[in-house]
C-alpha cells in the first residue's frame, strides 16, 4: 500500500521545519487522528474438539472470548480456518486487532496454526510500516505465539491443569504497557489471590526461555507461575510489538460457569477479566483498518451467527459453529 504524495509531502514539510519536541507533538497528533472508535476484533476460530456432541461445521469460537470483547466496547468477526491467503490478508486490513483463543489443536500442523501464522507475518510488517496492530493470545494463543516467534515448539509439561494462582510479578511488571495503568488495589490482588484461572498441561518454562534467543529477544516476561516443580511465564508482552499473551484465562471468570477447580468468580477477578480486555481494545483503537463498505462489515460480524448453548456444566457454556 503506497502512501498518497500530498501525505508524503505533508510529511516532509513537517520534518523539514519542525525541531525533535514539536515533531514529537505533531506524531502524537496525527496518532490520535489515527484512531477509531469503532474497534473490530477478529478472533480465530480452530478445529471442532473430538468428541463435541454439539458440533456444526468444521470450527469453534467459544462464546466467552466474544463477550470478553464486547463488553469493553468492541464488535468482534470471527475468522474461520481453511481459507487462502488472500482471503486472510483481507480480512487483516479490515479488523483492528486479533484475539487467538485457548484450545486443543497442534500449534505446528492444524488449520488454527496456519491461519495464526498468517496473521502473525502480517502483523509483524504492518507494525514495522507504522501501521499499528495488535495481537494478544491467551493459553494457547499463548503458546501459538511462542511458537510462531521460536519457530519450534519449546513448550514443557506442567502440573496446571485446573488450578487458579496468583501471578509472580517481574520487576518489569510495573512499568510494562499491559498492567501499568492496572488500579494499585488490582495488581495486589492480582499478586496476593488465587484468581488466575489456568487450564492447560503445556507451559514456556523459564529455562527454555532464557535459553532461546529467539523469544528472550523478542518478549519481555511479566509474570510467572510455578508448578511445584517448575517456573512458567505466566504473562508477556513484545518489546517492540503490541502482541500480549497471558498462559491464564481472563474471559472465564465473568463468562464461564463450570463448577470445577480452578474456576474463580469473586469481584478481583471480574475485574482483573474486564481490565485486561479494555486496555486490549484500547490497544486495537491504534489504527484505522476497516472495511470497504458497510455492507461488507455487516456480513462479516458474529452478529449473523447464532451461539450453541451447551449445558452450564460444560467446559464452554456456548460455542459459535462454522463451517
Amino acid at each position: 500500500m503506497h502512501r498518497p504524495a500530498g501525505a508524503v509531502l505533508a510529511a516532509l514539510t513537517v520534518f523539514l521545519w519542525c525541531g525533535p519536541a514539536r515533531c514529537a507533538v505533531i506524531r502524537n497528533h496525527q496518532q490520535q487522528q489515527q484512531q477509531t472508535d469503532r474497534p473490530i476484533i477478529g478472533v480465530l476460530a480452530q478445529e471442532n474438539l473430538p468428541g463435541d456432541q454439539f458440533a456444526r461445521g468444521s470450527s469453534y469460537i467459544a462464546a466467552s472470548y466474544v463477550k470478553y470483547l464486547e463488553g469493553s466496547g468492541a464488535r468482534v468477526v470471527p475468522i474461520r480456518i481453511n481459507h487462502t491467503e488472500e482471503e486472510y490478508a483481507k480480512i487483516f486490513y479490515s479488523v483492528n486487532g486479533l484475539l487467538l483463543p485457548g484450545g486443543d489443536v497442534d500449534l505446528q500442523t492444524s488449520q488454527f496454526s496456519r491461519a495464526a501464522k498468517i496473521f502473525y507475518n502480517l502483523a509483524l510488517k504492518a507494525n514495522d510500516a507504522g501501521d499499528y496492530f495488535p495481537i494478544w493470545g491467551t493459553c494457547q494463543g499463548f503458546q501459538q505465539l511462542s511458537v510462531l516467534t521460536a519457530n519450534k515448539n519449546l513448550l514443557t509439561l506442567t502440573d496446571t491443569k485446573a488450578v487458579a494462582l496468583p501471578l509472580t510479578f517481574t520487576p518489569a511488571a510495573q512499568s510494562s504497557r499491559l498492567f501499568r495503568s492496572f488500579p494499585k488495589d488490582l495488581l495486589q490482588s492480582l499478586a496476593d489471590e488465587n484468581i488466575t484461572s489456568n487450564f492447560h498441561s503445556w507451559s514456556l518454562s523459564m529455562q527454555n526461555y532464557s535459553r532461546n534467543s529467539k523469544l528472550k529477544r523478542f518478549y519481555k516476561v511479566l509474570s510467572t507461575n510455578n508448578d511445584g516443580k517448575k517456573e512458567f511465564i505466566s504473562t508477556m508482552e513484545a518489546f517492540r510489538y503490541p502482541f500480549y499473551a497471558v498462559q491464564w484465562h481472563p474471559e472465564k471468570s465473568p463468562f464461564e460457569w463450570i463448577d470445577k477447580s480452578g474456576m474463580v468468580h469473586s469481584s478481583s477477578a471480574v475485574r482483573a477479566s474486564f481490565y485486561t480486555a479494555s486496555f486490549f481494545v484500547s490497544e486495537a483503537m491504534k489504527n484505522q483498518h476497516h472495511f470497504s463498505s458497510p455492507a461488507e462489515e455487516d456480513r462479516a460480524l458474529i452478529y449473523n451467527f447464532s451461539p450453541v448453548y451447551r449445558g452450564i456444566h460444560a467446559v464452554f457454556v456456548q460455542n459459535y459453529y462454522f463451517d
